[in-house]
């Protein structure tokens, strides 16, 4: 029998040159060395995720990844970054990475809450190696992902963030994520964050570019969430280059009644990757994830989610919003799967996507994998120009078409918008959509109406 080799493409042999020479300066030992050396084993067997793999059948990694950037170095920090720095206004306490290279001396480390600590992943791996390299674990639904390996063997720093049982915070904690862009480079790094028992806090994540090259980023924040804890999550990817290519992981363990709500918000963000694995690990916990997506232009924008019920009595709920105009491209791909001993399960997943023209796209491809026989789960998807009669009625009462059409899209969102708990983070993604609505083509911001 003839064996079958499969060629590497240019970026695939990059990889492989890039991590041999580096692989000894990436922070970690023992147990970690050995989950890099693995991770990137795997990979070189899979290569980039290409569309014959079905989770990457609308995002082909393989096509938009044809040079692999040199990995990003600690940048001299350029002036944008301190301007953007200066004009983030999200209440909290934040922490800062830039190029994906922890900045203490831009975060809040001093006199932190009782029950919080901080520190880089860099600093996390060299005190306590064996302890993060299992926090690296990524759950069984996502370990033949490609990307994610790569993000196990090349991430080089981060944030790890530690709560402690019972901790309730009145602010948020936020992950400031800025790209220097000053030239082309790729930025791999991953969070952590451990929330204790009973803990109730709100994570906000930013991700933004400020300079002129484009970057490849491949990040993932991994949540280990203990029984009874509440946690709100917020992600915001914008202000990226339309060349900029970027994958956004999110894990999450969940503990038995928890309460997790996630809402992701992609505006300008260039092509982009979000994919989600949630893994329900004790009885009687509800998750929620939630999102907009704002795409114009050639952007593209790729949900993949899968919500995995190992418990029984679990609550999922899935609802994204997406809104498309000139050559823009959006997919959900949502996966909920319950297992056979997980009964009393109850799922919900929507997604509803707006197109504004014609040359727009949108792929929906929800998915139910129900192994129980006592679950009530439900999936619904539609794609939709925007409506008609709520336009004539709106231009019947005087309005002009422009200001008719930004209230009509910035209500079809503002269903997942008015979920973010947090108030001042909430006023922040409205803000983004009104920015997003008032650049469309002679279109007013809804404030103004």
């Amino acid at each position: 029998m003839a064996l079958i080799t499969p060629l590497k493409t240019a970026a695939e042999q990059q990889l492989a040159e890039q991590f041999a020479n580096i692989k000894a300066e990436l922070p970690g030992a023992g147990a970690m060395r050995k989950l890099r050396e693995d991770a990137f084993a795997g990979f070189e067997t899979k290569g980039l995720p290409h569309r014959r793999l079905e989770s990457w059948r609308y995002t082909d990694l393989r096509n938009l990844v044809r040079e692999a950037m040199p990995l990003a170095r600690r940048p001299a920090r350029p002036q944008a970054i301190t301007d953007r720095l200066a004009l983030q206004t999200i209440a909290g306490r934040r922490f800062v990475t830039i190029d994906g290279i922890f900045s203490a001396a831009d975060s809040d480390l001093q006199g932190l809450p009782t029950g919080i600590t901080a520190r880089s992943l860099a600093e996390a791996l060299t005190e306590a190696p064996d302890e993060i390299a299992a926090a690296f674990a990524v759950p069984e639904v996502a370990r033949d992902d490609g990307a994610l390996m790569l993000n196990s063997a090349f991430a080089q720093d981060g944030v790890v963030i530690e709560i402690a049982d019972g901790t309730e915070l009145d602010q948020p904690l936020v992950l400031l994520a800025l790209g220097s862009g000053e030239s082309e480079a790729s930025i791999v790094s991953r969070s952590l964050v451990k929330i204790g028992a009973g803990a109730k806090v709100t994570i906000v994540e930013l991700h933004e570019n400020v300079g002129p090259a484009p970057v490849q980023i491949n990040h993932a924040t991994a949540f280990v969430i203990g029984d009874g804890a509440e946690v709100e999550h917020v992600r915001m990817v914008t202000r990226q280059r339309a060349e900029t290519v970027q994958v956004q992981s999110l894990l999450a363990e969940l503990g038995a009644h928890v309460s997790f709500d996630s809402v992701a918000v992609a505006v300008n963000c260039g092509v982009l990757r979000q994919q989600s694995f949630l893994r329900y690990g004790g009885e009687h916990t509800r998750a929620a994830l939630r999102g907009i997506n704002l795409l114009r232009k050639q952007e593209h924008s790729d949900v993949t989610l899968v919500m995995d019920h190992a418990a029984a009595h679990g609550e999922s709920r899935e609802l994204f919003k997406t809104i498309i105009e000139g050559e823009g491209t959006g997919v959900f791909q949502g996966k909920v799967i319950v297992r056979q001993h997980s009964q009393k399960v109850d799922g919900s997943m929507k997604s509803h996507a707006l197109l504004l023209n014609d040359g727009a796209t949108m792929f929906n491809k929800p998915e139910l994998e129900i192994f129980a026989d006592d679950v009530v789960c439900g999936h619904g998807a539609t794609v939709a120009q925007m409506d008609s009669d709520q336009l004539f009625y709106l231009m019947a009462r005087g309005l002009p078409r422009p200001q008719a059409e930004a209230l009509v899209l910035a209500a079809f969102v503002g269903e997942v918008s008015d979920m973010v708990g947090d108030e001042g983070v909430r006023e922040i993604v409205g803000r983004e959509i009104d920015c997003w609505l008032g650049q469309r083509d002679g279109a007013p911001k809804p404030g103004a109406v």
